[in-house]
């Protein structure tokens, strides 16, 4: 946590705490649409009695916006937002945000830079002028670049030791080559050192513009305040993005296994494979495939044929990874190091088990009351709500998204889920083991 972020903390500590305060709740959360003065989109939540305006944003353009050679751009960018802008330097820059108990935060995602306001009404000037500088003028100054650069090399130091980290490069490494999916967000040891303040001031110029902006207000504001608040922060940043194509992929490797040789005492697995779009009509009952198998923790197939019958891992997960240029199918669970190739041989044959007889009219009714009865904790807090509406917008899912959320799960028939299911999971696994399994656990690569 952040100085600016444990100073709003407290300051909220103080003033009672956010959930003393009542929220709309899920039934009578209103989604109003408001275009500013300027024509800039944001949705916005009205919430009288709550002591605290959230905004959240995204632009789209993450780290797939980052120039060739230069992996962890957009990663550095992010931490370098709050380390001093326009007439401020990092140290004046975090005494305002303390001061007056900001919380202000940024990050990138593979397809998404997006950043976090929380403020209380008092200060909502000096939060939204502070934000505004942020984005339209940060320094990128010598002694922060290279203060946050030691500090991102330090963590990717970590990661080469770290099985969890070195799975999921090789996975993606090895399903995405010459594809800007290829790269860890953070980028490499190899990269991060090459990146230069150009880099970061050309990132911005390029992503931060009006055009790929999407925008989430939580608060006691009315549409014409919102209007005047999304103005002052993002009016002044250029009309349109200059962002490089990126080409839609699917994942190679399927099939494969690949081994990463590493003396720890539990072996990690991962799997993936491709996916079902987010507007494929068949989205909705591959989201609820994907929750029997293993989505729904407690309850899922994984979980109960993993843990529960044979006690070989902790735990075990399977998610949909629907990507802004790929759809994915992923998986993983860590084990004990001899139990690794029987704890794979039972994810897949539970996986291929409900390709081929597809789930229960039980399993169906159950997860459809699950995810209809837990959709309304995205709405318990100020913060997911922000969040939830910048995420609607990002995945186009029309600002009636949460009023037709629940008839889209209902309409869904035990013949589509067996029919996506066979869709879904046939299509071979790309899986990435790294320690030393013996027997049957062994790869057909080992690197």
């Amino acid at each position: 946590m952040t100085a600016s972020w444990k100073g709003f903390a407290a300051r909220l500590a103080v003033a009672g705490g956010l959930m003393a305060f009542a929220l709309p709740s899920f039934a009578a959360t209103a989604i109003e649409r408001v275009i500013s003065p300027r024509g800039i989109e944001a949705w916005l939540v009205r919430a009288p009695g709550v002591p605290l305006i959230a905004l959240d944003f995204a632009f789209r353009g993450g780290s797939n916006q980052n120039p060739p050679g230069k992996a962890g751009v957009a990663n550095m960018a992010a931490s370098l937002l709050d380390e001093g802008a326009g007439d401020l330097d990092a140290r004046a820059f975090h005494e305002q945000l303390e001061s007056h108990a900001i919380g202000l935060s940024f990050g990138a995602g593979r397809d998404h830079f997006s950043g976090s306001l929380r403020t209380l009404p008092e200060h909502q000037d000096k939060a939204f002028d502070m934000l505004r500088l942020a984005l339209g003028a940060p320094r990128f100054e010598a002694e922060a670049l290279e203060r946050i650069r030691s500090q991102v090399l330090s963590g990717l130091r970590r990661a080469t030791t770290n099985p969890n980290a070195i799975a999921t490069r090789r996975w993606w490494a090895t399903a995405f080559p010459g594809h800007p999916y290829e790269w860890p967000v953070t980028g490499t040891l190899e990269t991060v050192p090459t990146i230069s303040q150009a880099d970061l001031s050309s990132y911005v110029r390029r992503v931060f513009a009006r055009d790929n902006l999407r925008i989430g207000i939580v608060g006691n504001v009315d549409a014409a305040t919102a209007g005047a608040i999304v103005d002052r922060v993002f009016g002044e940043l250029p009309e349109k993005a200059d962002l490089v194509a990126v080409a839609p992929v699917s994942p190679r490797g399927l099939g494969r296994r690949v081994l990463v040789d590493l003396d720890v005492p539990q072996t990690v697995v991962m799997i993936g494979g491709s996916g079902i779009p987010r507007h494929d009509p068949d989205f909705m009952a591959a989201y609820i495939v994907n929750h029997i198998l293993g989505g729904g923790s407690f309850s899922s197939r994984l979980y109960r044929e993993v843990r529960e019958a044979r006690g070989l891992a902790y735990s075990v997960y399977s998610t949909l990874v629907p990507l802004d240029h790929a759809a994915l199918f992923m998986g993983g669970t860590a084990t004990r190091a001899d139990r690794a190739g029987q704890t794979l041989d039972v994810v897949e044959r539970e996986i291929r088990r409900l390709a081929e007889t597809g789930p229960s009219e039980d399993e169906l009714a159950r997860a459809k009351s699950y995810l209809k009865g837990s959709y309304p904790l995205r709405f318990d807090t100020s913060s997911k709500i922000a969040g939830h509406l910048v995420q609607i917008q990002l995945e186009d899912l029309g600002i009636d998204y949460v009023t037709r959320r629940t008839s889209l799960i209902d309409a869904v028939t035990l013949a589509d889920v067996t029919r996506v299911a066979k869709r879904l999971l046939e299509g071979g696994l790309l899986v990435t083991m790294v320690g030393r399994p013996p027997g049957n656990g062994s790869p057909n690569k080992s690197e």
